[in-house]
């Protein structure tokens, strides 16, 4: 573990301010929130401070009379909400007495409380070493390494932890959530199974198990071990909230919603809250109650969202209620890049409502300008730039100076219109597509595909790039795709972006099948390029990812492999974003193996009815 060598200078030490870093591989988080909370703990929670309170008596009998009263105002400051107050109080002390490991420890908390993450990890460092005895320090560390997604470290600061209390029921928690979110499971379940063993009324730990279950994919099992974590402790938020998470999945955003809706009110701490309204915001749209679902959507830019986006612009932001005829309007492109393509189809409702007089600027994802300059003509397009300012995304349009943004009458996010402009079902356009892909590399690819094997052209994804513990269970085991892969006179064509070798190499050893993968093109990076493939393709078949969304929104023929949960249908049966998408969805969560026949079935008709 990485501790400073020596103790810096309170005053320095504590300002001090992570670089700000630019990083092409740096992207806002999509704004879907976590279905399942880990409930690791609160460094502030009344006990954490009833301890710091029991450590400065100690420190009364080592003669540290001076700073010991302000370190009290600096508890009391923190145990009234006011972290930065409470870290100025703890200055204070701490230039009385440096050498204080408990005035680094409550400095630490407020600075952690305040967001500034970077500095508390600092001094939560030079506490642990100026009080390495004191056991509560690492276990804030492995809390706050969480929070900065620093998973590997956080794991091994709740080891030491356990080492020095071995009976801790939040330690061994912590210690079993950091595994699962490093997907190392059958180590959180042994974990958490011993500790269960020693504490079988602990709704803590039947939490956590619970939610290692859902993040393998065996949420319908998971409910049993939430309904026991809360029978333990009925006002249990946590586990009411994670056990609508499961509902969510499982395809049951009423459910879903009571659970969290019931959650919410015992909630404490800030981020939680800010996570848990995004969640029910999701759960709305899921209802099909779309209206509020996207009000309740503002959440992702609360302050307090662990995840949340600040968009570095000066200029007033557009509300519903702000006409747009003849203004000139800034629209950010915001969470992942398959959201940036979704929220897109918007932006044809912005231009017209802005009128012949007004202005639309698009601020979008670099790999995307080719593509959305060509497709609105009428708009001006650039790229956004995003950073990392002390573990916080920060995003602003790069391609625009300040006289430009001077020139800026109102700005907004791209999904924020949607309040405005897609308040129910109906206000969905039944339009095949709002891309437009270059006609010359349609041409291109429709050459190059027709010197493959006679048949329909299939183009196939099955994965997302990013598959970590909260996204794996969405995506179909590539073995489950062998029906479909297998499907008689159809032609396959690679496109996933990413490593592939493995897949490919496994259905030409295991099924005797080709899959195709285009030369001369980088799936992930030419995405101007992809969009055209897409187009000169028969058909796509994935899961919703940027690829899936690129060629729908081109107006090619999708069928989606979608899964019961899914905020994006809307609570219909379609996707209305792309009414030409056909939507294949499990009958039962990862229930992949009849909905991949399915889709086997449904292509080998196709094929047939072109021969005729």
């Amino acid at each position: 573990m990485p501790f400073n060598q020596t103790a810096p200078k309170a005053r320095t030490a504590a300002f001090t301010m992570g670089d700000a870093k630019t990083d092409a591989s740096v992207r806002a988080l999509p704004a879907a929130a976590k279905l399942s909370l880990g409930a690791m703990g609160d460094s502030a929670s009344p006990a954490a401070l009833a301890r710091l309170n029991k450590a400065l008596e100690d420190l009364a009998t080592l003669r540290r009379e001076a700073a010991i009263p302000i370190l009290h105002e600096a508890l009391a400051a923190m145990h009234a909400d006011k972290a930065m107050e409470g870290a100025d109080l703890a200055l204070k002390a701490l230039e009385l007495d440096e050498q204080c490991g408990v005035g680094w420890h409550i400095l630490a908390i407020c600075r952690e409380k305040a967001n500034d993450f970077t500095t508390a990890l600092r001094c939560y460092e030079t506490a642990l070493k100026l009080s390495p005895d004191e056991p509560e320090i690492a276990n804030d560390l492995g809390r706050l390494a969480m929070r900065m997604g620093f998973k590997e470290l956080a794991e091994q600061f709740f080891i030491a932890y356990l080492e020095k209390s071995p009976s801790s029921v939040a330690g061994a928690n912590n210690l079993a959530c950091a595994q699962r979110d490093l997907m190392n499971y059958e180590a959180a379940v042994e974990t958490v199974r011993k500790a269960i063993f020693a504490n079988p009324e602990a709704a803590l730990l039947w939490n956590t198990l619970a939610t290692i279950l859902a993040e393998q994919g065996e949420v319908a099992g998971s409910i049993q071990f939430f309904d026991e974590a809360l029978r333990l402790k009925p006002d249990f938020h946590s586990a009411r909230y994670n056990r609508g998470g499961a509902k969510q999945s499982l395809g049951d955003p009423v459910g879903a919603l009571e659970d969290t809706e019931a959650a919410l009110p015992g909630v404490v701490l800030e981020s939680e809250r800010a996570m848990m309204g995004l969640a029910r915001a999701t759960m709305l749209l899921s209802a099909g109650r779309i209206a509020e679902g996207w009000d309740a959507y503002e959440v992702r830019f609360d302050p307090a969202y662990i995840d949340v986006t600040h968009f570095m612009i000066d200029r007033p932001q557009w509300t519903p209620d702000t006409p747009l005829e003849g203004k000139t309007l800034l629209v950010m492109g915001e969470q992942g890049l398959g959201d940036e393509v979704l929220f897109a189809s918007i932006v044809p409702d912005l231009i017209q409502a802005a009128g012949p007089g007004g202005k639309v600027i698009l601020a979008v994802e670099k790999r995307l300008v080719p593509l959305f300059a060509r497709s609105f003509p009428e708009a001006t397009v650039g790229e956004h730039g995003t950073l990392r300012v002390d573990h916080h995304t920060v995003r602003a349009p790069r391609f625009m100076d300040e006289a430009a943004m001077q020139a800026v009458d109102l700005w907004t996010p791209m999904a924020s219109p949607l309040r405005a402009f897609r308040r129910q079902l109906l206000d969905f356009p039944l339009r095949q597509g709002f891309l437009t892909p270059d006609p010359e590399r349609v041409a291109y690819w429709r050459t190059e595909l027709a010197r493959l094997e006679s048949g329909p052209k299939v183009g196939v994804i099955w994965k997302s790039l990013v598959l970590d513990s909260a996204r794996k269970r969405f995506y179909s085991p590539f073995d489950q795709w062998a029906p479909v892969l297998s499907t008689p006179g159809a032609v396959m064509v690679n496109l996933q972006y990413g490593d592939s070798t493995e897949e490919i190499a496994r259905a030409k050893a295991e099924l005797d099948v080709e899959i195709w993968t285009p030369p001369g093109i980088d799936l992930k990076n030419d995405l101007d390029d992809l969009t055209a493939l897409c187009a000169a393709l028969d058909i796509v078949i994935g899961p919703a990812t940027a690829t899936t969304n690129l060629a729908a929104a081109a107006g090619a023929e999708l069928w989606l492999i979608s899964t019961p949960g899914a905020w994006p249908k809307l609570g219909a049966d379609h996707y209305p974003w792309y009414p030409q998408a056909r939507v294949f969805t499990p009958s039962a969560y990862n229930a992949w193996e009849p909905v991949m026949a399915e889709i086997a079935a449904a292509l080998a008709k196709r094929i047939n009815k072109l021969r005729g």
